[in-house]
């Protein structure tokens, strides 16, 4: 193995022990789920903005802000990070959950505003999110070892996936904290190191000229994501799991810092995909762009996608616990070391299910694409979320309010996917919004908001006129 081969593992192998000394060695069953101190204490504000921004810089969202770079310019990277207002969103949001209702965690409140039947819905729902979250951000980490497929591929997929369940398996969510505040860190020292050798012949380039196709297509996006940011935060428990453990005036003050920081570095980071732009550079700008400047360049983008992988796998691990152990056996006690174990064994099957995406490579060039395209579900089905969660203050909103706004956002968001795997028209271009290849999404992410908050609304307005036992079973 020469040296180009073996500098990714020693890469792998630094990061590796740099987590590990972070990592603690014995935690209570409380620092376990809560992510406390071990003298019982809540994570510090800075830690909180800390963690809270780097779960949601992952691997997938790196690529992806300079993929958008690349295809629409500047509105690219500004439309990503568009979808950083679900901080704000969601911190606002559980503040007054919390504070109303003295709920702490979203399943509890789900189930005394919606009944049991409703929580498992949306428990559901976000175990999707968890399940794309581990095949999407170990793909992207794997890439920089070998193509996809190869053997360095396959055994990067191994190490991380195994490495970052090995050490959640022992701390859990304090583990995942703890190592967050380092992972932040290393990405804002990488991030400046990208942009400082980048900077200056992107400088030299002059103005950037982007068709007006293209910037078109770029605002469009950049209008979906002010669409979507109102349920997109709530479906993601990595997320929503961290508005719990400190008091609501921290969690909101952090939620609005950590907004504004992830926001920002992915903004930057989009700058990769106009320095692709503008030199022609084909492919991944992610991958295309550090091949440029040689192997040094290379090994730092592998490590700003191990850092951003591995923060936001060991949160995916964590909430898994969470939710499997806890959230979906309603049981909202204090956590025992039966809570615990239980979770432990649910991280290592999100781990092993959550790869088998990446086999999707041996299923042909159709069926392959159409298993991933299918997962892609998860973003599109919660638009009926922004009203549940947003109108919760209405008082005969129940049951019924609950099913009329989750299912239609339900069922268009299969309708998407569906045309996304197959290729077929099924929602008709009348209902089109911009343009671009988002003039679609964007149609029907304002239309079907309006109609799963009319619904939500409708709901109320029945159960209000009904009386309040028919009202209940007419949502069960």
């Amino acid at each position: 193995m020469g040296w180009a081969e073996a500098a990714p593992w020693l890469a792998l192998m630094g990061y590796g022990a740099l987590i590990w000394r972070l990592t603690p060695r014995n935690v209570s069953d409380a620092q376990f789920f809560e992510g406390g101190s071990a003298r019982g204490g809540e994570p510090g504000l800075w830690l909180l903005v800390a963690s809270a921004a780097i779960t949601w810089i992952f691997a997938k969202s790196i690529a992806n802000a300079a993929s958008l770079g690349a295809a629409f310019g500047w509105w690219g990277g500004i439309g990503y990070a568009f979808y950083y207002f679900s901080f704000a969103v969601v911190g606002i949001a559980v503040y007054m959950i919390r504070t109303r209702g003295g709920f702490a965690s979203l399943s509890s409140f789900l189930v005394a505003k919606y009944g049991p039947f409703c929580a498992k819905l949306f428990l559901a729902a976000i175990a999707i999110r968890l399940f794309n979250e581990v095949w999407s951000n170990t793909k992207v980490s794997a890439l920089y070892f070998g193509a996809e497929g190869g053997t360095g591929y396959w055994m990067a997929a191994l190490a991380v996936t195994a490495f970052t369940l090995f050490y959640s398996w022992r701390g859990g969510l304090r583990s995942s904290l703890l190592t967050d505040g380092a992972q932040m860190l290393l990405a804002a020292v990488l991030l400046v190191v990208i942009l400082a050798v980048i900077g200056p012949g992107l400088v030299a380039h002059g103005p950037l000229e982007t068709p007006p196709e293209a910037r078109a297509a770029g605002i469009t996006f950049a209008l979906l994501a002010l669409v979507q940011v109102l349920s997109y935060g709530f479906h993601d428990p990595v997320l929503t799991d961290r508005a719990f453990i400190t008091s609501p005036k921290r969690m909101v003050k952090a939620f609005l810092l950590a907004g504004l920081v992830s926001g920002g570095f992915i903004l930057l980071f989009s700058i990769i995909g106009l320095y692709a732009h503008a030199n022609g550079l084909e492919g991944n700008p992610s991958v295309a762009v550090p091949a440029v400047f040689g192997l040094p360049m290379l090994l730092v983008f592998n490590v700003i996608m191990l850092t951003s992988a591995g923060s936001t796998l060991d949160s995916t691990f964590a909430s898994t616990a969470k939710l499997g152990a806890r959230d979906w056996q309603n049981d909202f006690a204090p956590p025992t070391p039966r809570h615990s174990q239980r979770g432990r064994w649910f991280m290592v099957a999100i781990a092993l299910l959550g790869n088998l995406p990446l086999l999707s490579i041996y299923l042909g060039d159709k069926i392959g694409p159409a298993v991933i395209a299918a997962t892609t579900i998860s973003g599109t089905m919660v638009m009926g979320l922004a009203p549940i969660f947003l109108l919760a203050w209405l008082r005969p909103a129940g049951r019924l309010s609950f099913h009329m706004a989750f299912w239609p956002g339900l069922a268009l968001g299969v309708i998407m996917t569906v045309e996304s795997a197959t290729g077929l028209s099924i929602i008709p271009a009348s209902i089109d919004l911009g343009s671009g290849k988002y003039a679609d999404d964007l149609g029907v992410n304002l239309f079907g908001l309006a109609l799963c908050t009319g619904g939500y609304l409708a709901g109320a307005a029945i159960s209000a006129m009904l009386p309040r036992a028919a009202a209940g079973r007419m949502g069960a």
